[in-house]
């Protein structure tokens, strides 16, 4: 395991975290369930049926001491998350209403994270980001000043790590949402010991072309450091002028970035999501996350291709965001 993981795991170890996986059937969440139990790194609710759950791990040869396990049909504080249920949804939803949905595993585990039976919630083994992220901003909801929530990518290799954002969620930000991103993003990589300069990125480094595109970003980059005047940040860029010392010293002198920025966010989902995958494949960093920033509580969206290694570390990165 990395350096990154051995500091996570060792930051989150003996708190007595609760974490709370939807997908108690998934073999790859019970593979990293039991590792994480038995490891005493924090403690896994596991949501399913108790006997189903019990026989799944029982065929895989897996240990489930330490595992609470909580079904939605049979839980004995149901009526305490269906009356804090519609509460928080303000008249969208009726105790009947609440009580078919609450058997959502989804739904049900973002309760036990809003009431705070659990600390948070990590899913998307076998379930959509939407099926993971739509409880979260319904019922935990974002803090105050953030409009949206956003995902971003820690990109490691060997000694190198980067965040990359916004990759998973708002498909197309304006400058406000692009502002906002930058800011979180510094603070999640804040997290992860990466003290952060971010770069603002597009198809132009400080004006040399002019498109609303381009101007969008560079209004999100007035907007950021009005929000955030200690920060170090600037743009636009293309990659290159915030990656490459030689490259910024020629298309941006005056930067505060000189080819130094180890947060890089982008100006679409589209553009995001292509560069992350890009720097995964052709140049063999591990992309860790989606991790979702924004909301009141930590709630982490696993790719469905995902395998027990994954969920292992999305675990102890949203028990760090705690």
């Amino acid at each position: 395991m990395s350096d990154l993981f051995s500091a996570l795991k060792e930051k989150v170890s003996g708190q007595q975290i609760k974490i709370v996986f939807p997908e108690g059937l998934d073999e790859r969440i019970l593979t990293a369930v039991s590792r994480l139990a038995s490891e005493g790194v924090l403690q896994p609710i596991l949501i399913g049926n108790e006997q189903e759950v019990t026989n799944k791990a029982k065929g895989l040869d897996l240990s489930l001491d330490g595992v609470e396990i909580y079904d939605p049909h049979n839980y004995p504080q149901m009526d305490e998350l269906v009356a804090s249920f519609v509460e928080r949804r303000k008249g969208k939803a009726t105790e009947e209403d609440a009580r078919k949905i609450l058997l959502d595993e989804n739904y049900f585990g973002t309760m036990l994270v809003h009431l705070e039976k659990a600390q948070g919630l990590v899913s998307g083994a076998a379930h959509s980001t939407a099926d993971t992220v739509r409880p979260a901003l319904q019922i935990i909801k974002t803090k105050e000043g953030i409009k949206k929530t956003s995902g971003v990518f820690i990109m490691v290799r060997d000694d190198e790590k980067y965040v990359f954002a916004d990759c998973a969620i708002n498909i197309a930000p304006d400058s406000q949402d692009l502002a906002e991103i930058a800011i979180a993003s510094a603070k999640t990589a804040d997290m992860f010991d990466i003290e952060p300069r971010v770069a603002m990125l597009s198809f132009s480094t400080k004006g040399s072309a002019k498109s609303p595109e381009t101007e969008k970003v560079s209004e999100a980059v007035k907007i950021a450091k009005e929000l955030a005047p200690d920060l170090v940040l600037d743009g636009e860029f293309q990659f290159d002028a915030a990656f490459v010392p030689s490259v910024a010293e020629k298309k941006a002198p005056d930067s505060v970035i000189k080819g130094n920025a180890n947060v890089f966010v982008f100006p679409s989902l589209e553009a995001g999501n292509i560069g992350y995958k890009i720097a995964q494949r052709l140049g063999n960093f591990e992309a860790v996350g989606p991790i979702l920033q924004g909301l009141n509580k930590p709630v982490n969206d696993l790719s469905r291709g995902c395998n027990a290694e994954d969920v292992y570390k999305l675990a102890l990165i949203t028990a760090a965001q705690v």
